[in-house]
């Protein structure tokens, strides 16, 4: 057809029909490359639709578990907090749970478990894997509010100078990935092993340098600071219903005895032992000379605080007059390496941590009060981290990912982190971010 329009429009004779058959040729090579183009295009098309919508579908269901996390963070018992909690121990909830042809996994994790990186000593640091003393000091003048060099650490010179320069904080971090702009800090320290932040030993993560991120090729998970590192955890200066907290170093004698329910003459020891020094912790109250029991002594006399009416009154008594204490590290979820940090290093941090995590696990309901701790360390111990510790937490890190459902096989994954103040009502988003899964 074409190469007859072609002979009675162009007055072509039949010598030039062999052109004719050429330009033929050239108009339907032509036609099919625009019809392949079109195709090309038309299935790029669907795989970007198909993506598009398994991106929403997965920025719901991540809502959709953090909306869960958060729902369980709001209906549990605020009295203490630990990891058989429904927040922490809850696979039907939290687990492999379908929606929409998607497929997400909650893991809560409790920011008081950590260290807090505005309030740790130097030595708290330095028992960190990875951790370097002149790190240590960079982490230090990040944070604190002069311009002078702390030992090996650096200051705003150092910063100014670089190629991209930027302003250090001087001030209290802000989020913990902060902590990636303090001088040597890498990723590898930061994240250890487990770059996608699952908790899981990927395959990725134990195959040597053979692909990224560099690991050891074992089959035990390394994880990094960011497992040990909060900047969000205080502890309320409340007790278990959420009422004030009795100052031991301003109550006097009547006050003590109605809102601690003990006898006068506890509380007239109190007073006149504060008289000479003001207690730091309330492990002041206690030494190794307390009697285990109380005595059967008039009410007149003065008598030592008893070990007994200590644990039974010290989830209601404070030294701080500060709503908010910051930095404070719940005993019962808090891991291994954060326990031996707080009693400094060598075998017998390790052997204490050990303890405590033994005992913890022993309770249905973890500690209810840090006077519990008096069960597994000697007073001495006990003393050292008082000031230290709490039962209670107040801020979570809840992390969602979230996986599109191909008949079978993975598409599109996100993931979702959020960091939860349940202290209020509603709860205070802290922090929100959401990115590509890995």
């Amino acid at each position: 057809m074409i190469r007859k329009i072609l002979t009675e429009r162009m007055g072509i004779n039949g010598r030039n029909k062999g052109l004719i058959i050429v330009a033929v040729l050239w108009v339907v090579m032509i036609l099919n490359v625009i019809v392949a183009a079109l195709g090309h295009n038309s299935r790029l098309d669907m795989k970007v639709r198909q993506v598009r919508t398994e991106e929403y579908r997965c920025e719901w269901a991540c809502r959709a578990g953090i909306e869960t996390a958060i729902g369980l963070l709001n209906e549990d018992i605020r009295a203490s907090d630990c990891l058989t909690d429904l927040w922490s121990d809850n696979d039907e909830d939290l687990n492999n749970v379908s929606i929409e042809q998607c497929r997400f996994n909650v893991r809560v994790i409790d920011e008081s478990g950590k260290l807090n990186i505005n309030t740790a000593t130097r030595s708290q640091l330095l028992v960190l894997p990875y951790m370097e003393p002149y790190i240590a000091d960079a982490i230090i003048d990040w944070r604190d509010e002069n311009d002078t060099i702390s030992g090996e650490g650096v200051e705003s010179g150092y910063y100014q100078n670089l190629p991209f320069r930027y302003t250090i904080r001087n001030g209290p971090f802000k989020t913990i990935r902060e902590l990636l702009l303090v001088k040597d800090v890498t990723e590898q320290m930061f994240y250890g092993e487990d770059t996608n932040l699952n908790e899981e030993l990927d395959y990725n993560e134990k195959d040597g340098t053979r692909s990224p991120p560099a690991d050891d090729g074992d089959d035990e998970l390394d994880e990094g600071w960011i497992a040990y590192l909060s900047c969000y955890s205080y502890d309320r200066n409340a007790d278990a219903e959420g009422s004030g907290r009795t100052n031991v170093n301003q109550a006097d004698e009547g006050q003590l005895e109605t809102s601690l329910g003990i006898k006068r003459s506890v509380a007239r020891w109190i007073v006149q032992r504060r008289e000479n020094n003001r207690f730091e912790s309330i492990a002041d109250l206690i030494d190794n000379d307390s009697p285990v029991k109380p005595a059967e002594s008039s009410e007149g006399d003065s008598e030592p605080l008893d070990l007994q009416t200590f644990s039974q009154i010290a989830d209601r008594i404070t030294v701080d007059n500060n709503m908010q204490i910051p930095g404070k590290v719940n005993v019962n979820t808090a891991s291994k390496e954060v326990l031996t940090a707080l009693f400094g290093s060598g075998d017998e941090a390790v052997q204490i941590a050990d303890n405590i995590i033994a005992y913890r696990r022993s309770l249905i309901g973890g500690m209810q009060s840090i006077a519990e701790l008096l069960n597994v360390l000697s007073i001495d111990n006990f003393k050292r981290i008082a000031s230290l510790v709490t039962t209670r937490s107040n801020v979570f890190t809840v992390r969602c990912f979230a996986a599109a459902d191909r008949g079978g096989s993975d598409g599109v994954t996100l993931l979702t982190e959020v960091v939860v103040d349940r202290s209020s009502n509603p709860c205070r988003i802290l922090y929100w971010y959401q990115g590509a899964g890995n």
